[in-house]
Formats: structure tokens, sequence, C-alpha cells
């Protein structure tokens, strides 16, 4: 009777260690082409991703840079202070996008030029995400803003 019981606590265990790795699994699957991660200008231009990689770069819009084409076309470049990356972007840009202020934007990096799919800009007169504050950082280029 104690070997069943003991048989039994075993399989049980086994049950959901197993289930707990088909778990693991299944969510790390489902997330791999949710997560965006975050690059700069210097390490787009030091390691290209492939052309069918979607991945956020975020940095400064480098001042006179930004260029509105014929229709809704916007060519703009993005900079950390190390490397600058050219933008375009087909569609309409947010209110506050403007040169010298932070940028993310999400899309492919195709033939040396980031073809952007979303543009996301600062929200009020001090945002800049947190990421492109440590880019800056790194690079000893980043002003705290004065309050």
């Amino acid at each position: 009777m104690k070997g069943l019981k003991k048989k039994r606590r075993i399989q049980i265990i086994v049950l959901a260690a197993l289930a707990l790795v088909v778990s693991t699994a299944l969510i790390g699957f489902a997330m791999r082409d949710g997560i965006n991660f975050f690059r700069s200008p210097a390490q787009v231009v030091e390691s290209p991703p492939a052309p069918n990689e979607v991945f956020r770069i975020g940095g400064l819009v480098a001042e006179g840079s930004l260029i509105r084409g014929q229709g809704s076309t916007i060519t703009f470049a993005v900079t950390d202070g190390a490397a600058t990356v050219p933008v375009a972007y087909t569609g309409v840009l947010p209110d506050l996008f403007g040169e010298g202020e932070g940028m993310v934007g999400t899309g492919r990096y195709i033939e040396g030029v980031f073809q952007a799919s979303e543009i996301l800009a600062k929200h009020d007169e001090s945002y800049m995400p947190k990421e492109v504050i440590d880019a800056l950082k790194a690079q000893g280029i980043y002003q705290e803003p004065d309050a």
C-alpha cells in the first residue's frame, strides 16, 4: 500500500514538472514576435539586423534632418551622438514630434534605412524614454532638463 502512494506522488510530481516545462515553452514561443528590443543608432550601425527583423530604435531627431516628401512620406535621421541612422516613415507624425526631440520608432532596417511603421514622440516638455536617456548618458551627451 505504501509503495502505491509513493509511486502516485512521483507520477504527480513528474506530471507537474512536465506541465511547467510545456507551458514555459509555449509562453516563450508566443512572445518571440511580441517582444521588440530597443536599440540605439550606434548599436544598429555596429551590427545591422536582418531586413525581416522588426525592432525599436530610439534617440534624438537630428537637427536639420526632417524632410517632408511628397505625399505622406517623411524622412529624418535619428542619432544618439555616436551614430546617425536615416529613417523613412509614411504616415502622420505625432503632434509633438520635432528636431532635437526624443523619439522611438518601430520598424525594419532595410538597405541602410530604418523603415518605420510606427513613430512615438514625447508626450510633454520633459519626456524622453528611459532607454533613450540611458543610451545618451552612456555616450556622455545627456543633459538634465531644467525644472
